[in-house]
């Protein structure tokens, strides 16, 4: 692997001009907060362990701070970018800063969520700084679609990071708890201020962590009839599960009995479930038979 030159990460100054070049400004709308530290960057690329080997997708590259950062290190970045103006600016951000990995860099112009497919290797690794209004469903769609993504590193807004790593029983464990452990075993990786941002957020940032499981979960219950039984349990999260699950199972009885079946007691409640026991639930309603509502997806709550 060549070596990049001294100064190709992008610093405070690289970004703003290269904004101004593009008459960019950073959007609410798309929740863009271009990292403006190289410090912090190559951080996030030592903790995602990024290696030699390694394929990385990114989502949401932005600028290409990340991006530059990722390529010193990975054999191979793909990134996925939905907005116009970045999408086609940086490519050549990266031709002229890195033009010994040029070759190793493929644009996906597109929206994340709608990405089925990427060009070359299957990616190994996802390191993404995600959008803030969208980081949630991103996630858990990139984890679904490339199941060959082994590690995972993702920042985002720090209450959203609290919440993927939050263990059953905490206050702010739900929907995004649930399904993200159902592909990896979570973890907060660190914090990020606000001053390694143009423009800075009003938040505090956080560094999540995701392994995916080396042996899926044993059950016989699909991702869909588990993640069904997830979406009605934290719908009306201050309902016990006998109440809460009955719109899902038919009726109140229904959902007893696939409760009791599964070794789940009625009286508890979503916040206390692990994914395994979601998916005992999911497999004893389908064991007997009963044919459950199946909710729209609820990425976040």
């Amino acid at each position: 692997m060549s070596s990049p030159t001294p100064d190709a990460l992008l610093g405070p100054a690289d970004v703003r001009e290269l904004a101004a070049a593009l008459g960019v400004r950073p959007t609410k709308q798309r929740g863009q907060n271009f990292v403006i530290d190289a410090n912090t960057v190559r951080r996030i690329v030592r903790t995602a362990d990024v290696r030699p080997d390694d394929t990385v997708v990114e989502v949401g590259p932005g600028l290409g701070s990340l991006t530059l950062a990722l390529l010193e290190a990975a054999d191979r970045v793909v990134a996925v970018e939905i907005d116009d103006v970045l999408a086609g600016a940086l490519p050549a951000t990266v031709a002229a800063r890195m033009p010994d990995r040029a070759d190793r860099f493929a644009l996906v112009h597109s929206d994340a969520m709608q990405v089925r497919e990427l060009p070359g290797p299957a990616p190994t690794a996802l390191v993404a700084n995600l959008p803030y209004n969208v980081a949630v469903p991103v996630l858990l769609h990139m984890l679904e679609i490339f199941p060959s993504i082994e590690r995972t590193l993702v920042m985002v807004q720090a209450e959203v990071a609290d919440r993927l790593a939050a263990p059953p029983g905490s206050k702010v464990y739900g929907v995004p708890s649930v399904k993200a452990n159902w592909y990896a075993e979570v973890k907060r990786a660190g914090a990020i201020g606000r001053k390694v941002f143009w423009p800075a957020p009003n938040v505090d940032s956080g560094l999540v962590s995701l392994v995916r499981r080396a042996e899926p979960l044993k059950t016989t219950a699909s991702r869909r009839e588990v993640f069904a039984v997830v979406d009605a349990a934290f719908a009306q999260r201050r309902k016990t599960l006998r109440a809460a699950l009955a719109g899902w199972a038919g009726s109140a009885a229904a959902a007893e009995a696939a409760l009791v079946a599964a070794d789940v007691s009625p009286q508890a409640r979503g916040e206390s479930l692990t994914v395994e026991e979601f998916a005992r639930i999911a497999e004893a309603a389908s064991s007997r038979g009963t044919t459950p509502e199946t909710p729209k997806e609820q990425a976040e709550q």
